[in-house]
């Protein structure tokens, strides 16, 4: 199959991703208060679920199965963004677009067996452990485990995936050892998770403390530090990098002091983790997840900083003047403002994948190249979504 035959396929994968996107965005301004576009009687019960397992898994899972290159891997994707999909339609019952939401991330936790038969590595188990706990979140879920108890599960989904692809990006300079230290923060996350079922200010406190500790560590390794310092798109991912673990922080503070019950407190872990971190990294590596993915040039521009720097104001409003300090109105203003720029990067990111590659000086041409990955490296979404490292996969046309 051609490039240019696959890429309509391609593209197809990542319209339920998309829809789920719109879908979560629609419920976060009915949960504000403010009339949306589209109003279902269970969209704004499922808006965590479907922007998580449903925007960001899809989103991962697509990029695991285009690594992988098997039809067959593909299942997840088409799984998660099916049940995404249903679970906003009233006329479905909840329980059915539950158990595809289950099979989905059942099918995404199988796309890494392979892939670890291919290569095995501490951060690719560590990517393979937060996949199972994702599947863990669908199915408690199934069991009518309350969302608010589900949130632990969720975070460590999203941030143990970013995590190890960021380790992968950077095992460089992080040394040899750093899958294992990752895979052992891990299992210090999973063990925060089951203390939750039992005691949820223990397993929230455990779970923060073990979020702190990775966070200072990602920071003092991570080549963003260094980067920062750079020109073009190498010094925009940095900055996103940055402020996502910036964000991550914030989260890890919040849950130090039990679990999150007032609805300020569980605002604002819930937005900095998946708002400020995860955004804030897809943000950073759109440039070349699309490539990877969908085979379509997404060259970078000045104007991706104008949304960037729109959500992390925003963030600012919302959990610090908003959830921190009481300001109902900083509240709603500050989501309003995350919502546009999500939308705003979208509209940027089609724009400029429509308008093609740009003009670039010799200066920053060089400066960019030190953000991209060299030819074999494979492209990660994690919190996604996110980054790039080796694998030695194919990630060619689909077979």
């Amino acid at each position: 199959m051609t490039a240019r035959r696959a890429l309509p396929l391609r593209a197809l994968w990542m319209l339920p991703a998309a829809l789920a996107l719109l879908a979560g965005l629609d419920a976060a301004l009915l949960l504000l208060g403010l009339p949306a576009p589209v109003t279902t009687a269970r969209l704004p019960l499922v808006h965590g679920v479907v922007l998580v397992l449903g925007f960001v898994g899809t989103l991962i899972a697509l990029e695991r199965a285009t690594a992988w290159g098997r039809r067959i891997g593909f299942a997840a994707p088409a799984l998660l963004g099916a049940g995404a999909v249903l679970l906003v339609v009233d006329a479905v019952p909840l329980a059915a677009a539950k158990l595809v939401l289950v099979a989905g991330m059942a099918a995404f936790t199988a796309l890494y067996l392979p892939l670890w038969r291919r290569q095995r590595d501490a951060a690719l188990l560590t990517q393979l452990l937060a996949a199972a706990l994702g599947c863990a979140a669908a199915i408690l879920w199934l069991g009518d485990l309350p969302v608010t108890r589900l949130m632990p599960w969720l975070i460590a989904f999203v941030v143990l995936t970013i995590a190890a692809e960021r380790v992968e990006l950077a095992r460089i300079t992080m040394g040899a050892g750093a899958g294992g230290r990752l895979l052992l923060a891990a299992w210090a996350t999973t063990a925060a998770l089951v203390v939750t079922l039992i005691d949820a200010d223990a397993g929230a406190r455990l779970l923060g403390g073990v979020l702190a500790a990775l966070t200072v560590w990602l920071v003092r390794h991570d080549v963003a530090r260094r980067t920062i310092a750079a020109r073009g798109v190498t010094r925009f991912m940095a900055a996103c990098m940055l402020a996502g673990y910036g964000w991550l922080a914030v989260a890890a503070g919040v849950l130090l002091f039990g679990h999150p019950v007032s609805q300020p407190a569980y605002d604002a872990v819930l937005h900095a983790v998946f708002l400020g971190f995860t955004i804030s990294m897809i943000m950073a590596h759109a440039t070349t997840i699309l490539p990877a993915v969908l085979r379509i040039p997404l060259p970078y521009r000045a104007v991706m900083w104008a949304p960037m720097l729109l959500l992390h104001a925003g963030l600012v409003l919302r959990i610090g003047f908003g959830d921190g300090l009481g300001g109902p109105a900083a509240w709603q203003l500050g989501g309003v403002l995350n919502i546009m720029a999500v939308l705003l990067f979208l509209l940027v990111a089609v724009g400029s994948a429509i308008a093609g590659p740009a003009a670039r000086a010799p200066a920053q041409a060089a400066a960019s190249s030190a953000a991209e990955p060299a030819p074999g490296i494979r492209i990660g979404i994690g919190a996604g979504i996110v980054t790039g490292a080796r694998t030695g996969t194919n990630t060619g046309a689909v077979r």
